[in-house]
């Protein structure tokens, strides 16, 4: 079959001095945002491209049909399909969800407590199959105060234009006027009268908090709250106490809350502290106090306390630690419960409040784990939560744990139909020195019987953006691969918080190849201790993950034996260029801004995935994308595709697969998740040679 190819139509593209020619701008419309939302807009030539790129797709992976079923049917194997969750205990309700033999999406349940009727309140396959869509995205789904209301929102494209729905759960009757173009989530006022929502702009960002009244008109809804920079996003939520309502709005790097009481009749936001720029802060209130979690004078986040936010005294209540990030607090009548992270492992810390003690929380022997808490009820005087872990070899186990006695009893367990053994399977946690010294926190998965004697292929996977920490936690899917001599690797590298703020810091702006530098000194040093060898290694990363991969599959191509990147986000200098798009402005502080500082152009051009491909052999690429994908536009990957097959020299397969009928996340329901993994560990066996 003929590989595709798309038009060339040259445009030189200046900025600082410097010119580029670009022969794929034409592709981005611009009236792009329209597109996302109705792919009829799309260019009839690029919608022929897309097309091609798939049937090319079809035809290159046709021989793994049988391999593509067998990975479905083993991955859904290993999910418990009837399953249901833990309830939690409201006032007068018990909630839970339930998921189902036959259903893609959840059910969600309830009961008064002291009885045994069960209520279904939401089923996700129901709602999917009465709208007749095929893109199902559910946003957010709150009930009431007083138990009466169910709001939800829906995104029926993929382009994350949210519509809020609320109705009564006994009648299933709309009892408001359906709200459109939010960005999905909704706050209940406490009397049950009001919900608040934050409504995206023209360039889809969230920058209006409304106070809408049920059974109103939507037109008579009430701003509460405008921020007017730009680069700056909003939402709203509850204290822990129930006393107030914060809004928050940030950016990446800094943010500032405003707050007012629960029963005030017309809200007026008060502001906590004004923003200033790298602070970040969060306000939360309980027991006639306000905790501040912040990185103010504290690069790695303290938390302080005071008990009146018109005076703020404020004073340290867990103080800052050297590379150990300190999360926020969980508060019960008599315990505090926080997390901390180092060295890309998680803590949880009791504290009791009266005398002030602290204590982590020991609950498993293994070393590499994701810990988790929730509660167990609403009302928090209790010494019952629900805490939980797993690691990359042991599935899900949650146990009710009592914070006085210290006794646990395991009450759900991550089953796995189809049978798991974690004795079968090694954990090693190890690290390796950067280019410039900084070691590097890496976590690999393998298979006991696997060889390290260089033989095995590896799959490294990374991300590095925004403080995004990748945690060790279990996944069933990824044993396919590792069942099959395939080691997984996770790179802790820069860019994340896995080791405090600052492992971010050296990853972002005019620190960002330390992401890409770090990721490529995890793949040498595996391949030097004999995990895998040169030509081995299998790359994967979606999103920002997406440039890590096209950063460093153009600075070193002969390390990898194939690259998997999903929604990538490849043609960083353009989109940083455009401040129109819905991310850009907002992501000054994590990529720069190109447009206005020469430095931060010079640097993001010396990089981007798109602007540095050159006259070279590749590796074995699989690139897939969304049409409707409004976080990293479809023309990207397209765009670098498209590019690639100009300029590499050499016979390895290029494929690009785009979801016509999807967004950032890729199809929507269990199944078409399952079928999109089953795709990538397909074509990661077929360049293995493995079945």
């Amino acid at each position: 079959m003929k590989i595709p190819q798309l038009q060339k139509k040259s445009e030189l593209k200046s900025c600082h001095n410097k010119t580029w020619e670009d022969n794929y701008s034409w592709i981005h419309q611009s009236n792009i945002l329209e597109v996302l939302r109705d792919g009829t807009k799309l260019l009839p030539e690029v919608k022929e491209y897309l097309e091609q790129e798939n049937q090319y797709f079809e035809y290159q992976m046709k021989d793994t049909k049988n391999l593509q079923k067998k990975l479905f049917d083993e991955i859904k194997g290993r999910i418990k399909l009837d399953d249901e969750s833990l309830p939690f205990k409201d006032k007068n309700y018990e909630y839970w969800t339930k998921t189902t033999t036959k259903g893609n999406y959840s059910i969600k349940l309830r009961k008064k407590i002291g009885t045994n009727n069960i209520e279904e309140i939401w089923n996700g396959d129901a709602e999917k199959e009465k709208l007749n869509t095929e893109y199902f995205g559910l946003g957010d789904l709150e009930v009431s105060f007083n138990d009466k209301y169910l709001g939800y929102s829906l995104d029926l494209k993929g382009s994350e234009y949210y519509t809020i729905y609320i109705r009564d759960i006994e009648t299933k009757r709309l009892v408001t006027e359906k709200i459109e173009e939010t960005s999905g989530s909704i706050t209940f006022s406490l009397d049950n009268k009001y919900v608040f929502y934050s409504k995206l702009d023209e360039h889809h960002r969230p920058r209006k908090i409304f106070r809408h009244k049920l059974g109103s008109s939507v037109k008579d809804d009430e701003l509460i709250f405008e921020e007017m920079t730009e680069a700056f996003t909003v939402n709203i939520g509850l204290s822990s106490d129930e006393k107030y309502f914060f809004i928050s709005t940030s950016d990446h790097n800094t943010s500032e809350q405003y707050y007012f009481g629960v029963n005030e009749e017309k809200p007026k936001p008060k502001i906590i502290k004004k923003r200033k720029k790298g602070i970040i802060y969060s306000v939360n209130s309980w027991d006639n106090f306000f905790y501040n979690h912040t990185n103010e004078d504290a690069e790695d986040f303290k938390i302080e306390k005071c008990n009146n936010l018109s005076e703020q005294n404020w004073e340290t209540f867990i103080p800052a630690k050297n590379e150990v990030l300190i999360g926020g607090l969980v508060f019960l009548k008599n315990w505090i419960v926080r997390s901390e992270t180092s060295d890309a492992l998680g803590k949880l810390i009791l504290r009791n409040p009266k005398s002030n003690n602290e204590e982590e929380i020991i609950f498993s022997d293994e070393k590499v784990i994701v810990p988790g808490i929730s509660l167990v009820q609403r009302d928090r005087d209790t010494d019952f939560v629900y805490l939980s872990y797993s690691s990359p070899k042991t599935p899900g186990r949650t146990y009710l744990y009592n914070l006085k006695t210290k006794e646990k009893k395991l009450v759900k367990e991550q089953e796995i139909p189809s049978g798991h053994n974690p004795n079968e399977y090694v954990v090693e946690r190890i690290e390796c020195p950067s280019h410039d010294g900084r070691m590097v926190p890496i976590t690999i998965t393998r298979h006991k019987n696997t060889k390290t004697d260089g033989s095995a292929n590896l799959l490294l996977y990374g991300y590095g953006s925004y403080g995004n920490s990748m945690f060790p936690n279990f996944s069933s899917t990824r044993l396919s691969l590792i069942n099959r001599d395939i080691i997984w690797v996770t790179a802790h590298i820069r860019g994340g918080m896995e080791r405090g703020m600052k492992w971010w810091k050296e990853g972002k702006l005019l620190n960002k190849k330390n992401t890409f530098e770090d990721y490529i000194a995890v793949g040498k040093y595996l391949i030097d201790k004999k995990y895998t060898s040169k030509g081995k290694i299998i790359g994967m990363g979606g999103s920002a993950g997406g440039l890590l991969m096209g950063a460093a599959v153009n600075q070193e191509p002969e390390l990898f034996l194939g690259i998997i990147m999903a929604v990538p986000f490849v043609d960083s200098l353009t989109t940083n260029l455009d401040h129109l798009l819905p991310l850009t402005v907002g992501e000054f502080d994590e990529f720069g801004n190109a447009k206005d500082n020469k430095e931060h152009f010079d640097y993001i051009y010396s990089y981007a995935p798109y602007n540095n491909i050159k006259k070279m052999d590749y590796p074995n690429m699989l690139i897939t994308t969304s049409l409707s994908d409004n976080r990293v536009l479809f023309d990207e990957p397209a765009k670098f595709t498209a590019k690639l097959r100009d300029h590499k020299t050499d016979n390895n397969l290029l494929l690009l697969k785009t979801e016509m009928n999807a967004g950032h996340g890729g199809k929507s329901g269990r199944d078409a998740a399952i079928q999109e993994i089953a795709i990538d560990y397909a074509f990661a066996l077929k360049i293995a040679k493995k079945t």
